[in-house]
């Protein structure tokens, strides 16, 4: 698995800082099967794949979107490899769930097909979608996710700016939050970084640090290529 904070990165393209990772992740699949359901900003499921299809593209694995098979529980069944994108975490799960497809998804993943994720596909792989930065504009049956990873990924974590007036609360409080009511530990990956998972292990990657999380516990900086 390979479960990354972004898709894009500032002077890159969709996926392009991920393809030298992706060449190796997937060198045995040359087709992706592409999960649009998180849609971000409401795109349609097709402008959404067309986007990803057009990245894929360029490392030669042909992208189809999962939403254009009658059966698409069939259609992730037979996957060579699968992709789900960022946008709305909460529509996302809420889709997995309706389209009755988490449990078949989880079963796959465990069984070694090679999975990648960025944002929200990236979040529904931890325990829960509690640490989600988006808004909850749907209301899935539940909150619990994949539970393929020990612990939660808080996408896109920020550092609070030194000088900034902004007086809303950081990531770091709204982590802190979680914690009173909550014993899962939290990943703070920051934009660029990537998990990658092979069997039982879990090593961070990437040019940044991630920030844990636990209850009652000072955070602490998790250095690239560590194991977690």
């Amino acid at each position: 698995m390979i479960l990354a904070s972004t898709s894009t990165i500032h002077g890159s393209g969709y996926l392009e800082y991920l393809h030298p990772t992706l060449e190796v992740h997937l060198k045995e699949a040359t087709t992706v099967t592409f999960i649009p359901f998180a849609r971000p900003g409401g795109i349609s499921y097709d402008r959404y794949t067309e986007t990803v299809r057009n990245s894929f593209a360029k490392i030669n694995i042909k992208v189809i979107g999962i939403h254009t098979y009658k059966d698409m529980k069939d259609a992730l069944l037979n996957s060579e490899a699968i992709f789900i994108g960022g946008g709305n975490t909460f529509e996302l799960l809420n889709q997995l769930y309706q389209q009755q497809l988490l449990v078949h998804l989880k079963n796959m993943i465990e069984n070694g097909i090679p999975y990648l994720g960025t944002s929200a596909g990236s979040n529904i792989c931890g325990l829960n979608i509690k640490n989600t930065n988006d808004m909850p504009i749907t209301y899935p049956p539940s909150f619990d996710a994949l539970g393929i990873i020990p612990f939660n990924i808080n996408a896109h974590y920020l550092d609070p700016l030194k000088g900034s007036k902004h007086m809303g609360e950081t990531r770091e409080t709204r982590i802190k939050e979680f914690h009173v009511f909550n014993e899962t530990p939290v990943l703070g990956l920051r934009e660029g970084s990537w998990i990658s998972i092979e069997g039982d292990k879990i090593s961070l990657k990437g040019k940044h640090t991630a920030r844990l999380f636990n209850k009652n516990k000072e955070a602490v900086e998790v250095a690239s290529g560590a194991v977690l």
